[in-house]
Order: C-alpha cells, then structure tokens, then sequence
C-alpha cells in the first residue's frame, strides 16, 4: 500500500494542507482528506491527519492570553465535542466506506456553498449561549467523528459569538486540539490508529510544517479574498466527485 506514489502523495498533500492553513488559517484536515479519502480510503486518511492536526493547532490554543477565560466559557462545547467525537468514531469503525465518503462530500460542497453565501449563525442571547453550544458542539463532533470535519457547525457557532479576532483564534486552536486528541485515542481504542499509521502520520508533520511557513510567509504577498474563493471553489469540485463516486458505487452493489 505503501508505495513511492503514495508517500509522495501524502507529503505533497501536507505541504498543500499546510499552505492552506498558514494563509487563511484554516483548512489542513480538509484539504488532506479531500484529497487522500480517495487513494487511501476516509478511515486511513483520518489515521493519517491526526498528530500534525494536533502540532499545528497547539501554538495556537497556547499562544495568546485567553486559555483560561476560554476553558471557562466553552469547557461545555469542549466536553460535549469529546463525547460526540467519540461516538462519531464507532460509526466510522463500523458503517460502510461509501456512505461515509458520501457524507464527506455532502459537507465539503456545504463548506463551500456557506463561504460564498457568507452565512453566519445567529448570536445566541447570553443565557442560552451554553445550550445552543452543547448543541452545536454534538453535531460538528459526530461529524468530525465520521467525516474529519467540525465546521458544520461546530466553527461557525464559535464564529457567531462575536469574539475579537484574538481570542476566536486561540478558541479555534483550543478547539481543534481538543477534538484531535480525542479523535487519536478513539482510533487507537478502535485499533484503526496503527503503529504503521502513527508513524505516517509523524512523518507529515514535515511537510505540513514546510507547508504553514510557506503559507504565513507568501500570506502578505497573496489576495486572501481570491485565495479563499479559489480554494473553496476546489472543496466543491472535490465534494461533487467524492459524492457522485460514492453513490455510483453504492447503485452498483445496491
């Protein structure tokens, strides 16, 4: 499985991944598994994302002044999404390839009809900010159980509070490591983290740090409006092919 090909391809992906996020601060698990899910399969690719998800989210979740008032605030949305994240990944072990990869190109192409459309949630009033968020938290962490992916609406909820950019940043890194972490020991728990596996995934971590400082450097260089657009106009075209070749595959074994 581990071909020259393969490899290679894993280490161009990362530097693109990496690229991605450096630029517009985001991106890296969905770049990877938009474009691993096909060669590797969803489950492997996830395998695969996770410890240079972890390394390129913790200086942020470290870095700046708000850790604590962010545990504080959003210890809720943080436990609710170990949880789900959990549950999330007993699907995966169990549920058909197919209807998975289905599911990722259904909220890639959302991912990308939400951008162009600028669609925010609604600010929930203060005394019903704990709800909505152990809400929000439960569906963005099945989701990043199954699929990779917490935006939909784990992120925008956090987007929707009004944060000053700071502090949204750190909330997104605080996020993001908390959601990894989870996600490596449900796979080990569910032996879909291999030794084999683990040690890919360390080797990314290279090409994905190559990746975040190209992209923090080029940053100033580069329209992030028109990067943002372009790359969001990749997620549908991937998100279409990954759903139309999954339902093909489910009607011909139907």
């Amino acid at each position: 499985m581990w071909t020259p090909e393969i490899l290679a391809l894993i280490a161009v992906t990362f530097v693109a991944a990496g690229f991605v996020k450096g630029t517009i601060g985001l991106g890296l698990p969905t770049v990877t598994l938009a474009v691993l899910t096909l060669p590797l399969g969803l489950k492997t690719s996830l395998a695969v994302v996770v410890i240079p998800l972890m390394a390129t989210n913790l200086w942020q979740a470290l870095t700046g002044p708000h850790l604590k008032e962010i545990l504080a605030r959003f210890w809720p949305f943080l436990l609710t999404a170990i949880v789900t994240v959990w549950i999330g990944i007993q699907v995966l072990a169990t549920a058909r390839s197919d209807y998975l990869v289905a599911m990722l190109g259904i909220v890639l192409i959302l991912n990308s009809l939400i951008s162009f459309s600028r669609f925010r949630i609604p600010s929930p009033p203060p005394e019903r900010e704990t709800m909505w968020s152990i809400v929000c938290s439960a569906l963005g962490g099945m989701m990043f159980g199954m699929t990779g992916n917490f935006i939909v609406p784990g992120i925008l909820f956090l987007q929707a509070l009004g944060m000053h950019r700071d502090m949204l940043v750190q909330a997104l890194g605080v996020t993001f490591v908390t959601i990894s972490t989870t996600l490596a020991v449900s796979l080990t728990s569910r032996s879909l983290m291999t030794g084999e596996l683990t040690i890919i995934s360390i080797a990314a971590l290279i090409p994905a740090f190559f990746g975040l400082w190209l992209g923090r450097r080029y940053r100033s260089s580069i329209s992030e409006a028109q990067f943002s657009k372009l790359f969001f106009i990749g997620l549908l075209v991937i998100g279409a092919s990954l759903l139309i070749g999954s339902v093909h595959n489910l009607l011909a074994t139907s």
